[in-house]
């Protein structure tokens, strides 16, 4: 695969994603329940802050350090996810949506400027990438849906 491949998917899928939020009010945005307790702002919440995790480590993995397991860190994923959730609890639906976008643009600007080469087999930067990016998304873009058939 080439890095240009690997974009246009991964923004594919960030536009399903984003898609399958048009047309929710904000009230539907807000009221919990679409994934557990979380709301669909949560959920978009939830995507931004494993964006930011990628750029936090994907930069260690090409320098090839290996970043902590969240099992050692946080006592797990569900852990972590639990933590951040609580600490963009109070954030707006503005500041929500404003960080997942700036957050996003920044991850795309990160991969412009990795070598190609870390595209080309399946390394630990892709596994990663995919972790936190592209593989990440369409989990919520169906949980977005199948909540709005729900509601409907």
């Amino acid at each position: 695969m080439k890095k240009q491949q690997l974009i246009d998917d991964l923004e594919a899928s960030w536009q399903e994603l984003k898609d399958a939020t048009i047309g929710l009010s904000e009230v539907q945005m807000l009221t919990p329940g679409m994934t557990g307790n979380w709301s669909v702002k949560d959920i978009l919440a939830h995507v931004s802050w494993w964006e930011e995790e990628a750029l936090k480590y994907l930069p260690l993995i090409l320098q090839g350090g290996h970043p902590p397991r969240y099992s050692v860190m946080y006592g797990g994923i569900d852990a972590f996810n639990a933590q951040m959730t609580e600490l963009r609890r109070g954030w707006s639906l503005a500041q929500v949506r404003e960080r997942l976008d700036l957050t996003h643009q920044r991850l795309i600007e990160f991969i412009l400027d990795v070598p190609e080469e870390q595209f080309k087999t399946e390394t630990r930067f892709r596994r990663r990438l995919r972790a936190d990016s592209f593989g990440h998304y369409p989990l919520h873009t169906q949980a977005i849906l199948a909540w709005r058939e729900r509601i409907t």
